[in-house]
């Protein structure tokens, strides 16, 4: 399987546009011809220094069948996505709420954790990295397949049968890496093809995902849970929310908030 003949537009869409202190949009097509000139991707970059990640469910424990959106982003709240996959409306693989442990890590050689730690740095780690970090951490997700590892590699399993990936399969996808700066990318594709259209479960294999990933100067990125779960709301600098809705509805969402709101919000409430 060879992915040359995906030609990212970068250079012909623009770059990154500033929509508030520490985060950045761009939008864009996902290549100039084949099959995937339909997509469109919606990138957001968020400078861990600036904004403050938190996990959100609409159920009253983590990791337990819920019904969470995009729709619960907050009024002081920048951007929101959902987490990995779940399995029987539970959420896989190991999570962490503001230091405290809420699920074990899952197992897998294609796993990765995003992982925030006490400072706010955050980092995409392989398995047999997340022992030496359990216990200080205040955020983590697991979920599967890393797309990128290393210093921007491709796992083979990504690129050609025979090693558990369905490596033709085509859908709507959502990512998240880390660029070299540290800074964090999410990019959800969409069909591209009209607002009844757009959620419609077509896109790129996770191959093609990966490339995209490195293409946008990930070094380090894994895929979040897809499909008909896939989903997005960010807050443009006139306040106005854009949304990207999704079918599903899931047990656990992550909410960027700037570090003032948040630090305002724990003044206030308590929260953590």
């Amino acid at each position: 399987m060879t992915l040359a003949w995906l030609l990212v537009a970068l250079a012909a869409s623009g770059a990154w546009v500033p929509i508030r202190p520490g985060v950045w949009q761009w939008e864009l097509k996902m290549a100039e011809r084949g099959p995937l000139a339909a997509v469109r991707v919606m990138a957001v970059r968020i400078d861990p220094r600036r904004v403050r990640f938190e996990l959100d469910t609409a159920t009253r424990e983590y990791g337990t069948k819920g019904a969470w959106t995009i729709d619960r982003l907050p009024p002081d709240g920048l951007i929101a996505f959902n987490t990995g996959q779940f399995i029987g409306g539970v959420t896989w693989g190991w999570f962490v709420h503001e230091g405290t442990e809420l699920g074990q890590p899952g197992k897998g050689p294609l796993s990765m954790a995003l992982v925030v730690d006490s400072a706010g740095v955050v980092s995409l780690l392989p398995p047999d990295q997340l022992p030496a970090v359990h216990g200080h951490v205040r955020l983590a997700i697991q979920s599967y397949p890393v797309l990128l590892t290393g210093d921007a590699e491709i796992p083979q399993p990504l690129l050609e049968p025979g090693h558990g990936i369905d490596v033709a399969h085509r859908d709507s996808r959502l990512a998240i890496g880390i660029l070299a700066d540290g800074s964090v990318v999410v990019a959800l594709t969409r069909l591209g093809l009209g607002p009844k259209m757009d959620a419609l479960p077509w896109g790129p294999t996770v191959g093609e995902m990966a490339e995209f990933m490195r293409s946008l100067g990930c070094r380090q990125a894994m895929m979040l849970d897809g499909g008909i779960s896939s989903q997005m709301a960010l807050r443009t600098a006139s306040g106005t929310v854009r949304r990207w809705t999704n079918w599903r509805k899931v047990p656990l969402g992550i909410v960027v908030r700037s570090r003032d709101a948040a630090a305002a919000r724990q003044l206030k409430t308590g929260a953590p």
